[in-house]
């Protein structure tokens, strides 16, 4: 079933007010790693201001107006290039993490009769390319303007276990609708995986206030992947009837997430992937919305993929994550929505197919629109 935007009562954005941004000076970015130059780049569109280092294809910060045209910085960011390459806490704030998002069931796979041994960074599991991913590489700047930046990396055969030389393409955008375009593009030499996404952390409160429990979400999903108890797929497509997992409705974050519910108590809160009801060919289709009440910050999550990974911040509250503005995060002190194919797909042929061959072009395109109401 095709899916369609709502006809939304939202207070446009276009009359925005002056941009009042605490942006992060670029000499705390500018270093070399692996012999190659690191930076900070600002970009503006609409009424959005972003901060993208090229360590990682990070986005920093991202400045959006609430309902009285204030500003906040609404995702959770380091404030150094030290703190991205030594992270005391969080490592994927911001990244573009690959060459495969999210987990790969023991560590293995085969793919054309071979066997292929991955990093084993997340338990038994590989979490988001392994060891040193995409987000531990230095990205190329390949073009900017006021508006983007195009950034291109190339992850090497064997790095993480992954075959075949693999070329990687982001292109960030702001819009003039205000919205953070996210494109990826990429090619292989030889067969391989590839299932990119983009990993903002949200709190559209601002960075470091407080929790993400009373943002309002909805997700345009009937079914999930269920897992196990260490996070990876059954391989099973389940219907979200009955299920707390079930936002076709909105509902507050912290509305149903303390239910006495096996997929919350194995995630310790969200931290699973929704089927959304998306057909191929639909192209950029709305996945979900989360509405913050305080400041009247909306966000629209769109995207071509047919899976979105949502995930409450449940790990935060440690300690260690401090914001660039010396916040601790705390216990889901912020969300993140991944537009992706889905997790574990190579061993589940059921799933999407994340195989890349030499001669084809991945292409991936979402979307974080705001507007405030």
């Amino acid at each position: 079933m095709k899916r369609f935007l709502p006809l939304l009562a939202l207070v446009a954005l276009a009359a925005c007010a002056p941009k009042t941004v605490q942006l992060i000076p670029a000499s705390a970015f500018e270093t070399q790693i692996d012999g190659k130059p690191v930076s900070l780049y600002t970009i503006s569109g609409g009424c959005l201001t972003a901060q993208i280092t090229n360590y990682g294809a990070r986005v920093v910060s991202l400045w959006a107006p609430d309902r009285n045209g204030d500003m906040a910085d609404v995702v959770i960011g380091y404030g150094d290039i030290d703190s991205y390459v030594h992270n005391p806490g969080e490592r994927f704030l911001g990244s573009s993490p690959g060459p495969v998002a999210n987990r790969i069931g023991g560590a293995s796979f085969e793919l054309d009769g071979e066997t292929y041994t991955l990093d084993k960074n997340d338990g038994e599991n590989t979490l988001h390319g392994g060891f040193k991913g995409i987000d531990h590489l230095v990205w190329d700047v390949v073009e900017s303007s006021d508006s983007s930046i195009l950034l291109r990396v190339v992850h090497p055969d064997a790095l993480g276990g992954f075959p075949g030389n693999k070329t990687i393409d982001v292109c960030y955008t702001l819009t003039a609708d205000s919205a953070l375009k996210v494109e990826f593009r990429a090619t292989a030499d030889a067969p391989t995986l590839m299932n990119l996404a983009h990993h903002p952390f949200f709190n559209l409160k601002g960075s470091g206030n407080g929790n993400i429990l009373e943002h309002v979400l909805t997700i345009n999903a009937s079914c999930t992947t269920p897992v196990d108890s260490v996070l990876i797929p059954t391989g099973e497509i389940v219907s979200l009837d009955g299920s707390p997992l079930d936002f076709r409705q909105p509902h507050a974050i912290g509305e149903r997430i303390d239910a006495d519910d096996e997929q919350l108590h194995f995630g310790h809160g969200y931290d699973h992937n929704w089927v959304l009801d998306f057909e191929p060919g639909d192209g950029i289709v709305l996945d979900a919305t989360v509405y913050e009440p305080h400041s009247g910050r909306f966000l629209e999550v769109l995207s071509d993929q047919p899976g979105l990974q949502f995930y409450s911040g449940n790990f935060f509250g440690d300690g260690k994550t401090i914001d660039k503005y010396g916040n601790a995060i705390e216990y889901r002190g912020a969300l993140a929505l991944e537009t992706q194919k889905f997790p574990d797909s190579i061993h589940h042929p059921g799933f999407t197919d994340i195989v890349l061959r030499p001669g084809e072009l991945y292409s991936h395109t979402a979307l974080y629109r705001f507007s405030t109401r």
